[in-house]
């Protein structure tokens, strides 16, 4: 009777988490276009997630090269380190690398207000403390009077500097994907002083399953199959509109096969007990409760040599990475790290390892690069570039909307003299 209750319960508690799912849309009233901005240009904004640099080739997206084809595209787009979700989201909206907008992993620790963000998390994920560094896109929209809109993106569900992008949806996998695209279209119909000039279009499907069954799997080629498909999907209904509208197809990493078989323990030389430690499967951050014990803690971690992971010092973190002392601008990377190399994955919490991973060094690691196709009337046809990093497309898709920003990104603003129709690059 006990087991039945406590199951009676679970189920109770189950369904009424999946009751309590907002699929809504979340309008702030009052926002109009001002005059200038209703000229402008607009910009879809689409992310798979960990749809890897080869992907398309390899499971055969057929739309999505052929749109390529009669655009822009690069053999792959550099991620920023960590390779995982939540900080390269992040860096494609703002332009700054994760150490320098605050969002440094998809969970990490803050020393200062000794509290901890992870990704699945509500409390976390809609608090804006989170976000200090950076100007996301819409924010930056918004604060020049042309609307924006998110259909799912890290960070639109917070007020960052107390602004929401005029429209937009809590995230949720409940809305199906046509209805999402008839949203865009919905958006897109609105009269010019209600209608966004930029929009977020978010796809998770590829990650998931790469998690779950691997780069290589039938379920993986299935759910690239259906981004292609979707992306083809909402071209066709944008075109309905008659407007000129401007497609960027980016992902925020890629895949590789983790070594399940042989997971790494967190090293014997490590006293838990001197230590908070934060991370996953790819990167263990370790942060001491006494600085003295650093330096010594290190030097065991050195003795050890293994060679299935770096350990590194905040101070002494490749800098390539900008992933060290002084690139840690809000006090949120770890005092030691502990980064696993490809494809061996950290048994941290004492849980199996995701079949599929992401999260190493993607200079190193040709599996962690992303994907970047561009297409619309800004964009000139039928050019391949060399591969850049992912904070070039906040200043790119600046440039296509006509905003103004301040100058301290990481981006170097180079990439829209590449791949823009003088007119536009100016």
């Amino acid at each position: 009777m006990r087991f039945c209750a406590t199951l009676l319960l679970s189920l109770l508690y189950i369904s009424s988490a999946f009751a309590q799912i907002d699929t809504t849309q979340k309008i702030i009233p009052g926002r109009k276009n001002s005059k200038a901005q209703q000229k402008k240009s607009y910009v879809i904004l689409i992310s798979a997630d960990g749809f890897r640099y080869d992907y398309a080739r390899k499971y055969h997206a057929d739309h999505l090269l052929t749109l390529s084809n009669h655009g822009v595209k690069a053999p792959y787009m550099l991620p920023a380190f960590p390779s995982t979700t939540f900080p390269n989201h992040y860096t494609l909206i703002t332009g700054l690398y994760p150490s320098h907008t605050g969002l440094v992993a998809n969970t990490f620790y803050d020393a200062n207000t000794k509290s901890s963000f992870y990704y699945k998390s509500k409390n976390g994920t809609l608090d804006s403390a989170w976000y200090n560094g950076g100007t996301p896109l819409w924010v930056l929209a918004e604060q020049q009077h042309m609307l924006s809109a998110t259909h799912y993106w890290v960070g639109s569900e917070a007020p960052i500097k107390g602004v929401y992008p005029t429209y937009s949806y809590p995230y949720n996998e409940k809305i199906g994907i046509h209805d999402r695209i008839q949203t865009i279209v919905n958006w897109l119909k609105l009269p010019p002083a209600q209608r966004p000039h930029f929009i977020t279009f978010y796809l998770p499907q590829v990650d998931h399953e790469g998690h779950k069954y691997g780069p290589d799997s039938p379920e993986e080629e299935r759910s690239v199959k259906f981004i292609d498909s979707a992306v083809y999907e909402l071209t066709k209904a944008v075109k309905t509109t008659g407007l000129k509208v401007n497609f960027i197809f980016v992902s925020d990493h890629g895949m590789i096969k983790a070594d399940t078989a042989h997971p790494i323990p967190l090293p014997k030389t490590i006293d838990t007990s001197k230590f908070i430690i934060s991370g996953d499967a790819l990167l263990v951050e370790l942060y001491a409760k006494n600085p003295t014990d650093i330096q010594s803690t290190y030097t065991g971690l050195q003795k050890e040599a293994s060679p299935d992971y770096s350990p590194y010092l905040k101070t002494n973190v490749p800098p390539k990475l900008h992933y060290g002392a002084k690139d840690d601008h809000f006090y949120r990377i770890g005092d030691i790290l502990l980064s696993a190399k490809a494809p061996k994955v950290f048994n941290l919490y004492g849980t199996h390892s995701s079949i599929g991973v992401h999260g190493y060094d993607a200079t190193t690691v040709k599996e962690m690069r992303a994907t970047f196709y561009a297409w619309g009337p800004a964009f000139k046809h039928n050019l391949t570039i060399q591969p850049f990093e992912n904070v070039e497309v906040f200043p790119l898709i600046a440039r296509i909307l006509g905003l103004k920003y301040a100058p301290h990104i990481d981006g170097t603003g180079a990439l829209p003299q590449r791949v823009l129709l003088k007119t536009i690059a100016k």
